[in-house]
């Protein structure tokens, strides 16, 4: 029976030595360094390109991407795979994220998190675009980020201007309003503002 008892032992002790050789070679990435922020001006500043050092552990299955718009905490995570650089999309202009990575095995061992960066995504402008339409009408076409509420604001003489709509944009980033009023004006102009 003893022989028993030393094979378990002898077992046990070769896991916990694998397991503490796993995770003593486990690398911790490298600090994030951002290279590329955006992608479709239609979507400006909702995505950023993050690339890391790669960990020298050959025991290393992929990475984690953590994100947050607190300093040092981290409500999102995004499974990246085996990769270097990945794209972290719908994210809100005007924010500041902070991100770090962390390393992990194919045993689901997971490394400490890297340094941390943080960006400041800058607000997503917003577009205008003016057509002609039948009978004299004007057709504007705004684009901006998902959800944002604009007035529709036109002037003859550029000193006093009128609101004349309001419109969220929707999900495919515009919103198109026609001015069914502008027949009664000899010229017109326009522009939108954020409702805050």
């Amino acid at each position: 029976m003893q022989p028993i008892f030393e094979q378990a032992v002898g077992c046990a002790r070769n896991i916990l030595g694998v397991f503490s050789r796993i995770r003593r070679s486990l690398i911790v990435p490298g600090g994030i360094v951002l290279l590329a922020l955006l992608h479709n001006p239609a979507q400006a500043a909702t995505s950023v390109t993050l690339a890391w050092t790669p960990s020298l552990s050959p025991d290393t299955a992929g990475y984690n991407i953590y994100y947050g718009v607190t300093n040092g905490s981290y409500t999102q995570m995004v499974n990246v795979g085996n990769v270097t650089n990945a794209t972290i999309s719908g994210l809100t202009g005007g924010m500041t994220y902070y991100f770090a990575t962390t390393a992990y095995t194919s045993l689901g061992l997971q490394s400490a998190f890297s340094s941390q960066t943080s960006y400041a995504l800058p607000a997503t402008l917003t577009g205008l675009q003016i057509r002609t339409a039948p009978a004299g009408m004007f057709t504007l076409t705004v684009t901006g980020p998902i959800g944002q509420t604009n007035e529709i604001l036109a002037t003859q003489d550029f000193r006093a201007w009128t609101v004349i709509g309001t419109m969220m944009v929707g999900a495919s980033g515009t919103f198109v309003f026609t001015d069914t009023n502008s027949v009664n004006y000899p010229m017109r102009f326009y522009h939108t503002q954020e409702v805050p």
